[in-house]
């Protein structure tokens, strides 16, 4: 009997033994049915000087863009960042630059998003690779979702909602909100803030930047064909003086405001052409996210907790356009 219960005994140690080997494999492979998540890969640690790649949706010498890029500049030279500042107004070739930039290990990202969609495969592989993106101007609901660290820039609803306040208060009661760029989420978002804020009928009329002759022309048309309509609010500088030129030459009541200062925005506020200009203070659009950027690589700071930082609105009217006029004539406003 005793060797029958030793042969019992060895038997059970063997069957223990394969199944013990049989647990160690196991746990080595993990099973088939649920695959391990690999993380993204960590960014390098990077060194030497900081680079930073701008890449906006602004248009060839466009005022309004040229004072973001001096902004950014600016901020590379005083904080020793090299800066590299690229625009295209076409979002899918917008996002091959930052595309390019990412494929070229840039150390941080400042993008503008009119048409976030459009860019969101190419800022999210961005943050994949480990590359801290900032967004700035346009596009601030999605910031965050996409992976951005956060947002710098003016709300456009509350800066939308301040104009049509204020022309509600100069009385007016029939505005015209202009639109320039097809599928800029920041510019329907700049009317129906005005919608929001003025007491009055809201319309919006569809133009063309890139063809200022026909943009006048459709402006003059609205008016003459409502001669109700008496407060033009434009989303742009050079739409302004466009629309200053249309309603000039069909005597028509209304008057303009207009989004963005440039030197021809503030003589025409101090002749008495435009009432006021609604200013997000676009300078700090490019000055800002490259300091950001600097404090995170140094420091790990992210500037507001990752909630949008506000450069405006700033309304620029008579009591101010002079002080502020200076500021616009160097390039910083």
């Amino acid at each position: 009997m005793s060797h029958r219960w030793e042969r019992v005994r060895r038997s059970s140690r063997a069957v223990a033994g394969l199944l013990a080997a049989g647990l160690l494999l196991t746990a080595c492979t993990g099973p088939a049915a649920e695959p391990k998540t690999t993380a993204p890969a960590a960014a390098p640690t990077p060194s030497g000087p900081l680079k930073v790649s701008v890449i906006t949706h602004g248009t060839a010498g466009d005022a309004f863009w040229n004072v973001v890029k001096n902004g950014a500049e600016q901020a590379g030279k005083d904080l020793g960042v090299q800066v590299e500042y690229t625009s295209d107004g076409d979002p899918g070739a917008q996002a091959k630059l930052i595309d390019n930039a990412v494929a070229q290990q840039t150390g941080g990202l400042v993008v503008s998003m009119a048409n976030p969609e459009a860019l969101r495969p190419s800022i999210e592989a961005a943050v994949r690779a480990g590359i801290p993106v900032i967004t700035i101007n346009s596009g601030e609901d999605k910031s965050a979702e996409y992976g951005a660290l956060t947002h710098v820039g003016q709300n456009e609803s509350i800066a939308g909602q301040e104009a049509g306040k204020k022309f509600k208060d100069l009385g007016k009661h029939k505005l015209l909100c202009v639109i320039h760029e097809a599928g800029n989420v920041g510019q329907a978002q700049r009317c129906d803030g005005a919608k929001a804020g003025f007491a009055g009928t809201v319309q919006t009329l569809q133009v063309d930047i890139s063809n200022p002759t026909d943009a006048e022309s459709r402006i003059r048309g609205a008016v003459q064909t409502d001669s109700s309509i008496d407060a033009v609010l434009t989303l742009n500088s050079q739409v302004a003086a466009r629309a200053v030129s249309a309603i000039k030459s069909v005597n028509s009541k209304a008057q303009v405001a207009t989004f963005d200062l440039n030197s021809d925005v503030v003589a025409a506020i101090k002749a008495g052409d435009v009432l006021f200009a609604v200013d997000q203070q676009q300078y700090e659009q490019g000055y800002l996210p490259v300091e950001f950027l600097k404090l995170y690589r140094d420091n790990a700071n992210v500037v507001g907790g990752g909630k949008p930082v506000l450069t405006g609105p700033d309304l620029v009217d008579k009591s101010t356009v002079d002080k502020v006029g200076q500021y616009v004539q160097r390039g910083t406003r």
